[in-house]
């Protein structure tokens, strides 16, 4: 397995704990699919990966449709992405993912807890070339796949040869380039790949060795982010510990 698919693995552990934090992100994304392109999933190919992936994640299907309609609604409010980058304790970068309707309220709520954790708060893109920015699918597999095949039908799309098999879930994920993904959803949905869930995420390109004590401030500092609503998803250079 390689970096990306460990350090997804310990980001979504981490994650399982807090389901309902979960559902409320992935609303969020479901807004956000139905707004750009409908609601209706097999005309909304967007919508078709989120909702895939909430499959995934144990969504209740009652929850899946009350949020499709809900963003239909005259008042739902529009959201924006933002992220917010910076170090936070013993020299960790830490990359803020958000979903916003309120600029102002976000930018304050991570700062704040930047400044209670002794962190420094970057500009935009500041930390970047700490991270590689990948868009991630998810799939069932089929029976008889060549991966080599698919990889290189998908390599226009700047796919990594790199990818991930979970033989529990019976589900491959591969990674590929942010600006591809409508194609990379495409291609695979035209060779007969069921449930192909979607999504961005930032591996960061070099991990970094810290102490349990260490560890354990960088998760209150996490956790503290991951308490506001406006956050989906915090991500840290600090190595795995199951890595260690």
């Amino acid at each position: 397995m390689g970096r990306a698919f460990e350090y997804r693995k310990a980001t979504k552990l981490k994650r399982w704990g807090h389901m309902a934090k979960t559902f409320t992100r992935l609303g969020k994304q479901i807004a956000i699919a139905v707004k750009a392109g409908g609601p209706e999933p097999e005309n909304n190919p967007t919508l078709r990966g989120v909702i895939a992936t909430c499959k995934r994640e144990n969504m209740p299907k009652d929850n899946i449709e009350r949020a499709i309609k809900n963003a239909m609604g005259k008042d739902t409010s529009d959201y924006k992405g933002m992220t917010y980058e910076g170090y936070g304790p013993h020299g960790v970068a830490v990359f803020v993912d958000t979903l916003t309707d309120n600029t102002t309220r976000t930018v304050a709520d991570v700062r704040s807890v930047f400044n209670k954790f002794g962190g420094n708060m970057g500009t935009t893109g500041s930390l970047a070339f700490l991270f590689d920015h990948k868009c991630v699918f998810t799939f069932k597999r089929k029976e008889g796949l060549d991966m080599e095949e698919l990889i290189l039908d998908l390599i226009d799309y700047n796919v990594e040869d790199e990818f991930d098999i979970d033989e529990e879930e019976g589900t491959i994920t591969i990674y590929g380039d942010p600006k591809s993904y409508a194609a990379i959803q495409k291609h695979l949905e035209e060779c007969g790949f069921e449930e192909v869930g979607g999504d961005f995420t930032y591996i960061p390109n070099d991990l970094k060795d810290v102490t349990p004590e260490q560890r354990e401030t960088i998760d209150k500092m996490v956790e503290r982010l991951e308490e506001f609503d406006d956050v989906q998803t915090v991500y840290t250079n600090m190595k795995p510990a199951e890595e260690e």
